[in-house]
């Protein structure tokens, strides 16, 4: 495997799309609070490219639009229960943590609140087990903090958390989640995302067990999701953003089969706006992934020519987010947003825990 320290980013492509162009009106009673009760009985959404056709179906369909030579490929990042709430050991004041990636010298990025209590040398206690410090403010506000904990009683800061963290829902999920595996899908695996990679949230074991029953392929790469992939876009122009960078591996083993499919005719289906953008920054022009591990700052959005994917599965997008705009690169901007006016007309349920849509 490929290690690559720099940062993947697209060429910008010259567009006279502006973010306003991605808004549309969403009601607020149309958040989901809180997850299907059955995975796989969320509705589903498909969207036809070529003939620009929508049907309306629930998610366990899912099986009848994906052939045995195709190939799903899923992000198994695990969301770590990245919020902290403590106290300042100075004055005890209330502090809040959210973990965005841990660094290769062992310490964490972090978003902090209130900033003005979490100077360079400041220090924090959590849950009377997790101490943390400040040790350098980086561009953008977020702190480089060091945490001290019983090694002897923890084997990894993992285990911390898993005892007194909280899971870091997006502002919008107002309602408090019964059990954290709510917000991790059934494939998760390696520990290290701050947001969950909603779109494979829908599927459980007996779904998956019949995709291979039927022959479709399967393979898992990791992209630890951070909070850039959220941030809204704040400039008019869409091309003048800029994304935060996240790192992803793909694996040899996975590479190969991804390759092996496409060369025998079969399609490939990304689950979620992540592992598409995985497989587009380890792909070459000829569609060709290759294994690698590194950091990607790709940026997707209606110009640009997918190389590695064939279909997307993802949930329904923010308004001006980035995640909308690739979306819209796939399935055309007028197609997509006719689509999401469709699903608000028909009270489908958006964000991280609302209903998908198959674009193939």
């Amino acid at each position: 495997m490929e290690n690559r320290k720099t940062e993947i980013v697209n060429e910008r492509i010259a567009t006279d799309l502006k973010t306003s162009d991605f808004y549309y009106d969403l009601p607020e009673e149309l958040i989901a609070q809180s997850p299907s009760e059955v995975r796989d009985m969320c509705r589903l959404m498909v969207i036809d490219r070529e003939r620009g056709e929508v049907s309306h179906k629930v998610f366990r369909d899912i099986i009848d639009y994906l052939n045995p030579e195709d190939m799903l490929v899923v992000n198994s990042s695990k969301v770590i229960p990245a919020r902290l709430l403590g106290k300042t050991d100075k004055t005890g004041a209330d502090m809040e943590l959210l973990l965005l990636r841990a660094i290769e010298d062992g310490g964490w990025e972090t978003l902090v609140r209130p900033g003005k209590r979490a100077k360079v040398g400041a220090s924090f206690t959590f849950g009377g087990i997790l101490h943390a410090t400040v040790r350098e403010i980086v561009e953008g506000g977020n702190r480089i903090v060091d945490f001290e904990y019983d090694t002897e009683k923890y084997k990894s800061i993992y285990e911390v958390l898993d005892e007194i963290g909280n899971m870091p829902l997006p502002p919008y999920i107002t309602k408090k989640l019964e059990n954290k595996n709510d917000y991790q899908t059934v494939y998760a695996k390696t520990e290290g995302s701050a947001a969950a990679p909603t779109a494979g949230l829908h599927f459980t074991e007996e779904l998956l067990a019949k995709l291979r029953e039927k022959g479709v392929g399967y393979g898992e790469v990791t992209l630890h999701v951070g909070l850039g992939t959220f941030r809204p876009v704040k400039v008019e122009k869409i091309e003048d953003h800029l994304m935060h960078g996240e790192h992803f591996v793909v694996t040899d083993e996975v590479a190969a089969e991804i390759n092996r499919r496409r060369a025998a005719g079969g399609r490939i289906v990304a689950v979620g706006t992540t592992s598409c953008r995985v497989l587009e920054s380890a792909s070459t022009d000829d569609g060709i992934v290759h294994p690698m591990s590194a950091e990607t700052g790709i940026f997707i959005y209606p110009g640009y020519k997918f190389k590695a994917i064939n279909a997307l599965i993802t949930n329904f997008h923010l308004p001006e987010s980035t995640l909308l705009m690739l979306v819209s690169a796939l399935a055309g901007k007028e197609l997509m947003m006719d689509s999401y006016q469709k699903a608000v007309n028909l009270k489908y349920r958006f964000f991280s825990f609302g209903d998908c849509m198959l674009i193939q």
